[in-house]
Order: structure tokens, then sequence, then C-alpha cells
């Protein structure tokens, strides 16, 4: 089994965050985008199965077959959801026939009533002229799609799944392709954002110092002609209300907990999609938080281009499957 390991984040004597993860894990996050294309025969018809995904934030297969192998749909369908958990998934399966007579027939007592009544409508009309058959096979009825028989169906659905695996191999293998260059994207911009963390870690002790100097110097100027002094208990209370009311500390322990999660999921085993969503999410609002809370023009400055790291995560994940 493997081990788990515990992280806390503290604020003071407080703990305002906990998570679990595994610290080795070995497959990593999946695109949406992906295409295969694969191809087999049967009996004289030859297949072709081409599977094309993008983006959607749930599964919707559509499955695009032709007349003679409209059975298979629901086999198609149930093996594309075996396989792919999110995303729209265009399948297309294409028939192309390599003997007279695979999977049709042609309606020849229909063809024949067609061209005796165009001949008769030329005898009328006193014209005469040569009779298209091939585009009279493209009239609706005459060239009919024949089901195959219980022997033939078993093998062609046997064909075509097998066809169509291979094909769904080889779009996971484009998303696993593509997922590996999204994991370096995002691994990348949370590492610009837990720097500018750390300088904003470091940066808001030092605020409250400054703010306590400030204070006291602008006070002591206004009471400096009236000869008072400022009473050292109203100003440490000034002083505590503005470190409460600026406190981030635990914003920055969520914030980097966060970190800490979306790099495991980046790197853990299964659909991570929507759950990296929802942590880009609740990045996002402990960013804010910390931007409405800043009162120092350098916190703000990384605060900003935390944001715009942010931003790029939750576009980029939308593509994670």
């Amino acid at each position: 089994m493997a081990n788990h390991v515990t992280r806390y984040a503290l604020c003071g004597s407080r703990v305002v965050y906990a998570i679990k993860y595994k610290p080795k894990v070995e497959s990593m996050i999946n695109s949406m985008t992906g295409y295969g294309g694969a191809e087999g025969q049967v009996k004289g018809a030859s297949y072709a199965v081409e599977v094309k995904a993008v983006n959607n934030r749930y599964f919707k297969a559509i499955v695009r077959l032709p007349e003679p192998v409209a059975f298979l749909e629901e086999d198609i369908e149930k093996l594309l959801r075996k396989n792919l958990s999110r995303g729209t998934v265009n399948y297309v399966l294409r028939l192309k026939d390599v003997s007279a007579n695979a999977f049709f027939n042609i309606d020849e007592a229909a063809l024949q009533a067609v061209i005796e009544r165009l001949n008769r409508l030329g005898s009328s009309a006193g014209t005469s002229g040569t009779i298209d058959i091939g585009g009279l096979l493209s009239l609706p009825g005459i060239i009919r799609p024949t089901l195959p028989d219980k022997d033939m169906a078993e093998r062609v659905r046997k064909k075509v799944l097998e066809i169509s695996r291979q094909a769904i191999e080889k779009l996971k293998q484009m998303r696993a392709a593509e997922g590996a260059a999204l994991e370096a994207d995002l691994q990348g911009y949370c590492k610009v954002i837990k720097k500018d963390l750390e300088q904003i870690r470091a940066r808001s002790a030092s605020v409250l110092r400054g703010y306590a100097r400030k204070l006291r110097k602008r006070v002591d100027e206004l009471l400096a002609d009236a000869k008072l002094k400022l009473d050292e208990e109203t100003l440490a209370r000034e002083v505590a209300v503005f470190a409460d009311r600026s406190d981030i500390s635990e914003e920055i322990a969520r914030l980097d907990s966060h970190l800490q999660q979306f790099a495991d999921l980046c790197r853990a085993k299964g659909k991570v999609g929507r759950r990296l969503d929802f942590i880009s999410q609740e990045m996002l609002r402990e960013t804010n938080t910390i931007a409405s809370k800043a009162y120092d023009a350098e916190i703000v400055r990384c605060v900003l281009d935390m944001k715009c790291q942010v931003d790029r995560i939750k576009e980029q994940v939308q593509n994670v499957e």
C-alpha cells in the first residue's frame, strides 16, 4: 500500500488547512483533445474508423454509422464510454465496398418502372435521348441497403470493435502526449505563483511594522504644535485593528496548500480535470482575498502577477480530462 503524508498549514497555534497526498505517482494528466484512426476488412467490405475528441465539461458521444451496420451503435457508444470519461467524441465509421453486392441491392423493378415512365414521357413530348442509369441510381428507393445475416453481423461486429479499439488507443496516446505538454505548462504557472507567494509572505511581516512607524510619525506631527503626547495604548490599539484587518497569513497558508494539491493532482492517476478546475477556482478566491487586504504596493504587484498565472491555469485546465 502506498504511503500517505499529511501536510498541515499553520497560523500561529491553529491548523487552518490539512491535506493528504501520495508523494510517488506514476501517470500524468491527459488532454481531452485527440485523434485516432484504423481500418479493417471483412469479406468483401473494408471499414475505416475515425475518432476525434475535443473539450467538453462532460462526456458526449456523436456516433455516425452507415445504415447496414447501424446495429453497432450501442456497442460502440459503450466502448467509447469505457475508455473516455470527458470530452465531445465524434466517431465516424465509413464503409468502403470492394465487392459488387457487399451490403446493398438494386431494386430492379423500381428502376425499370422509372425508365419506362421516362420513355413514355419522351415519346409523348416527341423527344428522344439517352437515359443516365448512374443518375437514376441516386433516386430514393432504387438502392436499398441490406442487413447482414446473423453470422455475418457477428463477424462485422468483432472487426468493427477491434479497429475501434485501435483508433481509440491512438486517440488516447495523442491525449497523453498533449497532457504531458499541459502538465509542463501548469507546473510552470504554479512555480511562478509559488515564487510570488513567498515574496508576499516575506513582505507581509514588514508591512505591519511600517504601518506602525507611519502612524506614529503622522500623529506626532499633528500633535507637535499642541504639545500633546500620544497615548501608547491608543496607538497599540489602532495598530492591532490594522493588523487584524490586513492579516493574510491564513490566505497565504491556504493558497500554498492549494498549490501543493494542484501539483500532486497533475501527477496523479485518474481523471482529475474537474478537481483541477475546482482547485484553480479556490486559488483565484484566495488570491482575490489577499488583494482586498493588501495595503502595500509590492504585495499588490505580486498579487496581480499571481492572478495572471491563475487565469492561465483556469484556461488550460478546461482541456484536462
